[in-house]
């Protein structure tokens, strides 16, 4: 099967993302709310609804014969070409959907081997999506964003939040989430991982950090932080799938990287 070029399997996404989000949102999907427990982790709320938006995100990306890995469905190996890879998470903040919280989004990226290609963030709040990646550029629609310019950690934020995955009564844990966030003037915890990266690539956040969350939950956050300029690590965490992140404007290191008490890169 042909591999579809990059600028068509972007469009693939961006469309894919925002239909099956938008009817979301503007259907209002009660019955889709009915929510549950993952088996394994308590702590971690299904709806109705992601296993509902995983099933049409799927039916348009298999025909392309790139291996799918999604939050619902595991990895689906849906071809040969084992270097790229779909990340999916059909819907980021459950939580917040389930109770009107705070954001929600449907998430698609693309990556080769362990690199982001590409990532489209559809968000309900905005009605838009978000896209982009390394060479791509970053954009809200058609409209251009880019992360801020902020240097200074002691009047910066940090977006962050604490997986349903991990153990937070880890004492190793605990120090590697302090050491980071506190250096940070403002710390916030919005309930959706690509949203939080959205907010980093547009310029309204200026970090994001998170150790033990899943791929799924950054991927197409993570490239579209590249794409508007801004910088990103990523280490497998503990659980498969899971990664530690720290991804900023570029002037903004994790505090491991800090040399002699220098903040930035300069």
């Amino acid at each position: 099967m042909r591999i579809a070029k990059t600028d068509e399997l972007l469009a693939l996404a961006r469309n894919t993302a925002e239909r099956v989000g938008r009817r979301l949102a503007e259907d209002g999907a009660e019955g889709l709310r009915a929510h549950g427990v993952h088996p394994e982790y308590p702590r971690e709320v299904k709806a109705l609804a992601d296993a509902v938006l995983e099933e049409e995100i799927l039916v348009d990306l298999t025909p392309t014969g790139i291996p799918i890995l999604s939050e619902e469905a595991g990895l689906l190996m849906a071809g040969n070409d084992d270097d790229l890879r779909f990340i999916v998470d059909p819907l980021d903040g459950t939580f917040n959907f389930i109770h009107g919280l705070g954001p929600w989004a449907v998430s698609i990226a693309l990556w080769k081997r362990t690199d982001p290609v590409f990532g489209a963030v559809f968000s309900a709040d905005d009605d838009e999506v978000f896209w982009g990646g390394p060479g791509i550029g970053a954009f809200c629609g058609d409209r251009p964003i880019a992360v801020s310019r902020a240097s200074d950690r002691t009047s910066a934020s940090v977006c962050t939040g604490v997986p349903a995955r991990v153990d937070i009564g880890d004492p190793d844990y605990e120090k590697r989430f302090w050491d980071v966030v506190s250096s940070f003037g403002k710390i916030r915890m919005l309930g959706s991982a690509s949203m939080s990266l959205v907010y980093v690539a547009s310029g309204v956040a200026d970090a994001y950090c998170e150790d033990g969350i899943m791929i799924w939950d950054v991927a197409a956050g993570l490239a579209i932080v590249e794409g508007a300029g801004g910088s990103q690590t990523n280490a497998p965490g503990r659980d498969e799938f899971s990664v530690n992140v720290f991804a900023g404007n570029g002037r903004l290191t994790h505090p491991s990287n800090i040399v002699a008490g220098a903040d930035e890169q300069r």
